[in-house]
């Protein structure tokens, strides 16, 4: 899951060990800039950051994590948005998943309090506290990644009631453990909720539709219903009347306006730009 669609090329280590043939911990290595999908339809997730930096990104939320970050992600769609680091050239984390089949297998088809469902919250991921007691369980982890020999089934069950408890327990953790009682009760959002989560953000058409739970056909059908306009032509409009309002405020650079309103390629919001407006970016910004 860490590493789906990566390119070979991107990839310096890659290990996974299973619990009762599902994925339960993973640890990856990889060279950023890197667009990681995270499609989890009967699953959660744990992701330690190790070294980097990511942004994970939901329907209508972002998180930024790097060390000593870890975010606790319920089912549902996610992306994670890897970008180069000059302090850290390499992309490392470690996830453990939590499939609800496991889990009822674990517990013997009756779940602890904290992992039943309760009233849907907000929010489909949190960032948790990283407390020594937590960073010692990632230690132990990595410990059997480099020693699988050591690794069995008995083993894995105590891994994974252990990391559940501890997350139940994290200190000032009220988003966390409402996201433990609906890790399998995913929140659902409308379209425009997403897409204006999203306005001024470097999300692609392709991404957006995935966050929406749909294939890109279906999602540029809806979205024209919604905004009378295909998706790219909206999204690109809007990201440059805003940053044309930036300029205008004389606050920013052409460069800042730019990231600011999701352009990563200052050519392409340059020449974009002077299409719309007729005018180059640089024209409009005030001394």
């Amino acid at each position: 899951m860490l590493l789906n669609f990566c390119g070979p090329e991107m990839i310096l280590e890659h290990k996974t060990i299973p619990l009762f043939d599902k994925l339960f911990l993973e640890k990856a290595k990889a060279v950023p800039p890197i667009r990681l999908p995270n499609f989890m339809h009967d699953e959660a997730c744990f992701l330690y950051v190790i070294e980097g930096k990511c942004t994970a990104v939901s329907e209508i939320e972002y998180l930024e994590a790097q060390p000593p970050d870890a975010l606790l992600m319920k089912c549902g769609n996610f992306f994670n948005f890897c970008v180069p680091d000059e302090n850290a050239p390499h992309y490392h984390a470690v996830a453990i998943h939590f499939h609800k089949d496991v889990l009822k297998k674990v517990y013997e088809n009756e779940l602890p309090g904290f992992l039943k469902s309760g009233s849907t919250g907000e929010s489909n991921f949190a960032r948790v506290e990283t407390t020594e007691v937590i960073n010692k369980y990632i230690e132990s982890i990595l410990f059997y990644f480099e020693h699988p020999q050591l690794v069995n089934e008995e083993l894995l069950v105590l891994k994974l009631k252990e990391l559940l408890v501890l997350l139940s327990q994290t200190e000032r953790g009220a988003k966390v453990r409402e996201i433990l009682s609906n890790l399998f009760s995913p929140t659902t959002y409308q379209l425009k909720q997403v897409i204006e989560a999203h306005l001024y953000h470097d999300v692609s058409v392709g991404e957006l539709a995935a966050l929406c739970h749909m294939s890109e056909s279906s999602f540029k059908r809806e979205f024209k219903k919604e905004y009378n306009d295909s998706p790219a032509s909206y999204l690109r409009n809007k990201k440059l009347e805003r940053a044309k309002k930036l300029l205008e405020v004389g606050a920013m650079s052409v460069a800042e306006a730019a990231f600011e309103c999701g352009f990563n390629d200052l050519a392409h919001f340059s020449k974009a730009f002077k299409e719309k407006f007729d005018t180059p970016p640089s024209r409009i910004k005030r001394p």
